[in-house]
C-alpha cells in the first residue's frame, strides 16, 4: 500500500523531527510512506477575514496540485468521524480490500482547509475532539497508522 501524507507547514521542532521520522522507519515494512509539505501561505498576524480566505485558498491550490492522481483522501478535519484504533485499522482493510492501494492523507494549516479541499476529500477524520498543533496532528497521524498496521498484522503493540 502507498501513502501520502500532504501537509501544510514545516516541522520546526527538533523533537518532533526525531519522534516523525521514528515512526517513518517503523513504517517502513508496511507502506510505502511519501511526506509532501505544502508552504503555508504567509499573512500578516492581524489579518482580515478576505486575507484569511485568499490565504486558505492559496493552500487549497497547492494541496489538490500534489495529491496523487487515483489516490483516496482523508483530510483531518475537527468536524470529520473520530475512529478507535481498531476502527481506524479496519479502515485500512476495507481500503484495501476495495482495490485502494494509494492513501492520501491531508493535514491542513492553522487556518484549516478550504472548502474546495473538503470537497475533493472521500473522506474526514477527526483525530480527537481536543485541538493539536498541525505537526502534532502529523506525529499523531503517524503513529495511529503504525498501530493500525500492527493491529491488522496480528502484531503486538496495541493494548
Amino acid at each position: 500500500m502507498q501513502l501520502t501524507i500532504i501537509a501544510v507547514g514545516k516541522i520546526k521542532e527538533k523533537f518532533l523531527q526525531e519522534a516523525i521520522a521514528e515512526y517513518e522507519k517503523r513504517l517502513r515494512p508496511y507502506v510505502k510512506l511519501h511526506i509532501h509539505e505544502i508552504p503555508e501561505e504567509k499573512r500578516p498576524g492581524s489579518a482580515t477575514e478576505p486575507v484569511e480566505v485568499r490565504a486558505m485558498e492559496k493552500e487549497a491550490e497547492r494541496i489538490l496540485a500534489a495529491v496523487p492522481a487515483g489516490s483516496f483522501v482523508v483530510a483531518l478535519d475537527p468536524d470529520g468521524t473520530g475512529r478507535s484504533s481498531e476502527e481506524f485499522a479496519g479502515g485500512f482493510s476495507q481500503w484495501e480490500l476495495a482495490g485502494k492501494s494509494h492513501i492520501c492523507f491531508l493535514i491542513g494549516g492553522d487556518l484549516g482547509f478550504a472548502p474546495a479541499v473538503l470537497a475533493r476529500s472521500d473522506q474526514r477524520l477527526s483525530l480527537s475532539r481536543m485541538t493539536f498543533t498541525h505537526p502534532i496532528a502529523r506525529f499523531i497521524l503517524l503513529e495511529q497508522v503504525y498501530r493500525a498496521q500492527r493491529i491488522n498484522h496480528g502484531e503486538p503493540y496495541h493494548k
